[in-house]
């Protein structure tokens, strides 16, 4: 276990673990190009010659919360903790298989069970019968628009005119 830069005993001051010098710290934030990764190792260089996390959060502009996190994470696991660790994160996985959506494409691609329209009311129906979980409308629409599906509603008719009419017309508007 690396030993503990005992900087000072006041509340504001964390102890930081010796990963790094304070001169490799300070090399290492002149050097990075990554704009989060300079600014976790200016934290934790400051932090590291003394600096109080109010003075910190002053200077960098991060939150004393955020500036604690980065703390313990750096105390932890050293210097992989810094920069931006998003790209570690996969996200959620998708609720529907890729034979799932397959199937949903070729549903969509037939009448709604109602007979009318898809939306995303009906498909969150649908899906919900598929998978067995609950699926929000709002999750239904997602998917039809992840589809570039659109929801095409038939023009309208005017009611007071005859069929024979609308017909006629029809054919001789194109």
């Amino acid at each position: 276990m690396p030993k503990r830069i005992g900087i000072s005993r006041r509340l504001d001051a964390p102890r930081i673990v010796n990963h790094m010098s304070t001169e490799e710290l300070w090399v290492c934030y002149r050097q990075t190009t990554q704009a989060t990764e300079r600014s976790h190792y200016q934290i934790i260089w400051l932090l590291a010659t003394g600096k109080t996390v109010t003075e910190v959060a002053q200077l960098t502009g991060y939150t004393r919360i955020w500036i604690y996190q980065l703390v313990k994470r750096y105390n932890q696991q050293g210097k992989s903790a810094l920069g931006d660790q998003r790209h570690h994160n996969p996200g959620k996985e998708s609720n529907l298989t890729d034979v799932q959506q397959a199937q949903l494409w070729q549903v969509l691609e037939g009448k709604a069970p109602d007979g009318g329209l898809w939306n995303g009311r009906k498909v969150a129906d649908w899906l919900s019968e598929l998978t067995g979980k609950r699926i929000s409308r709002y999750r239904g629409w997602e998917y039809l628009q992840q589809m570039r599906y659109r929801l095409r509603v038939p023009r309208p008719e005017h009611r007071m005119s005859e069929l024979v009419e609308q017909e006629n017309w029809k054919k001789n508007s194109t």
